[in-house]
């Protein structure tokens, strides 16, 4: 007799009309070492996805053959600009016209993770006032539902929200479009309550909002701790106390299909995307869009 009656894990529920709106258009990241277990994008993601990639200080080399590689597959490729790993405006300059040469017409700028900036940069301001980026068509930079204590260490979010309407500000005078990349959360009210803060403070610009994709729920805990993830960790905290879904994988089903509903709801409510960090593996969340998206999740070679 088992000890414990582990439920097997449910069939895939078919799309709602509200989720498959709210995936359409969904993108999602890799590192190159990643995007190498990678045998075909087409077969994985559908038509359209954009697909950034993390510079978790790689080589410049290996990013932009990755970068090659994916737009050669037909996709729009989003290649981080962490600020505070970029040596000089020399360097930045160089690795812009790297990624044209490959086809990218497309960047995340962000300040970054080290504490320590090891050149002349330590902001995505700079990055963006600098006008290295000239010819891109696209510029998301960062956002945080649940502030960032690297940016305010007292807990507030006083320098997160200045910096969020010096951005938008930015965006009103650049020929690029642009919108807000946030990092992932676990729960849909601390989301809903940030994107409507935005809007009624004025700042403009879209949101793609971050999801972890599948993953076991250790895996979340550490990264969720690593990244500053705020109030939302209690729902994986919860979770963790529940002995029936400890060793079962997290599923982003229930953060998701709220904020689709209120998306669907509020039509004029001010997210634009879904954004996966794929922390169980991009097969692993590419997967799970294509069992719960309906037409939004269908791979481009199954469309081809």
């Amino acid at each position: 007799m088992a000890l414990f009656n582990f439920r097997r894990k449910e069939e895939a529920a078919p799309a709602t009309g509200g989720l498959e709106t709210f995936l359409k258009g969904y993108s999602i990241e890799v590192m190159p070492r990643t995007a190498e277990k990678v045998e075909s994008f087409r077969d994985i993601l559908p038509t359209g996805t954009r697909v950034y990639i993390a510079n978790i200080e790689s080589p410049i080399e290996e990013m932009t053959a990755t970068a090659k590689r994916i737009v050669d597959e037909g996709f729009d490729v989003m290649p981080h600009f962490p600020a505070r790993i970029i040596k000089d405006k020399a360097t930045l300059f160089d690795w812009v016209a790297r990624y044209k040469d490959v086809g990218v017409k497309q960047g995340l700028i962000l300040a970054g993770n080290p504490a320590a900036q090891v050149g002349d940069f330590s902001s995505s301001m700079e990055l963006l006032e600098s006008g290295a980026f000239t010819g891109f068509e696209r510029l998301h930079v960062a956002g945080h539902p649940e502030g960032n204590k690297d940016i305010d260490p007292d807990g507030s979010d006083r320098m997160v929200m200045e910096a969020a309407r010096w951005k938008s500000a930015f965006a009103e005078r650049t020929d690029a479009k642009m919108a807000m990349t946030t990092q992932f959360c676990f729960e849909a009210q601390p989301v809903i309550d940030w994107v409507n803060r935005l809007q009624a403070e004025g700042i403009k610009l879209p949101v793609h909002i971050g999801i972890a994709g599948p993953a076991k729920l250790q895996t979340l805990i550490k990264f969720a701790i690593a990244c500053g993830v705020g109030p939302s960790l209690r729902v994986l905290q919860k979770r963790a106390m529940d002995v029936t879904k400890l060793l079962l994988p997290y599923e982003p089903t229930e953060v998701l299909e709220a904020l689709a509903a209120h998306k669907a709801a509020n039509p004029d409510f001010g997210i634009e995307q879904v954004h996966f960090f794929p922390l169980g593996g991009i097969k692993t969340n590419a997967t799970w869009v294509t069992e719960h998206g309906g037409a939004s999740g269908v791979p481009a070679s199954a469309t081809a």
